[in-house]
C-alpha cells in the first residue's frame, strides 16, 4: 500500500479519492493555513498545494495536491479556476445555473489537475476532462458540487444522475487519476 497525504480540506474530494486510489492509503492533511490558490493553471494551484503539504508530511509518504473547475464555453472559460469561491455566500452549482440562464450555448466541461510529490521529490502529475453541456436545473443525488448539473456529451443524464459507480469510472478525476498512476508506473 502507498501512503498518502492530501492537501484538501474537501471532504467529498478525499472520499473520491479514497474510491479512485483503492490501492492507496489516504489521510487529508490537517492543515487551516493553506496558501492561496493564486496559479494562473489548475496545475500550478495543485502544485501550490502539493509543495505545501510535502512541507508538513512525513518525509517517508506521498502528498497529493488537486484542483479542478468547470468552464463554460458562453463564458469564456469561466468559472473556471475560480470555481470553489466565484460567488461567495451562495450555491456554486446554483449561482452558475442562475448566470447562464439565458446562454443559448450550453457547452462546458470540467477539468482536474492532480499532482504528486513522492518522497525523493519527483513531481508527477495528471490532467483529466470531462466534456459535455450544463443542464437547465439540478437534477439528481449523488456526487456533490457540480455533479447535478453537468450532463456528459454522449449522455442525456447530469453527473448526479448516472451516478458514483458511473462518475468513478469516467470523470474529470478519475480520468486524472489513472493518467498520474500511468506516470507513476513509467517512472516519470
Amino acid at each position: 500500500m502507498t501512503r498518502a497525504v492530501v492537501a484538501t480540506g474537501n471532504a467529498h474530494k478525499l472520499e473520491e479519492l479514497l474510491v479512485l486510489l483503492p490501492d492507496w492509503t489516504l489521510e487529508a492533511l490537517g492543515a487551516d493555513d493553506y496558501p492561496p490558490e493564486d496559479g494562473t493553471t489548475y496545475r500550478a494551484n495543485a502544485l501550490i498545494k502539493a509543495r505545501f503539504a510535502r512541507g508538513r508530511a512525513p518525509a517517508d509518504v506521498w502528498v497529493l495536491g488537486e484542483d479542478s473547475g468547470i468552464e463554460c464555453a458562453a463564458l469564456d472559460g469561466a468559472p473556471g479556476l475560480h470555481s470553489a469561491r466565484w460567488a461567495p455566500g451562495r450555491d456554486q452549482a446554483d449561482a452558475l445555473l442562475e448566470r447562464m440562464a439565458p446562454e443559448t450555448d450550453r457547452r462546458t466541461r470540467m477539468v482536474s489537475e492532480l499532482v504528486a510529490i513522492a518522497p525523493d521529490g519527483r513531481e508527477l502529475h495528471g490532467r483529466g476532462t470531462l466534456e459535455g453541456e450544463l443542464a437547465p436545473a439540478r437534477r439528481g443525488s449523488e456526487g456533490f458540487g457540480y455533479d447535478p448539473i453537468l450532463v456528459p456529451a454522449g449522455h442525456d443524464q447530469t453527473v448526479a444522475e448516472l451516478g458514483d459507480d458511473w462518475k468513478n469510472a469516467h470523470s474529470h478525476r478519475a480520468q486524472a487519476v489513472r493518467e498520474l498512476l500511468a506516470a507513476i508506473d513509467r517512472g516519470e
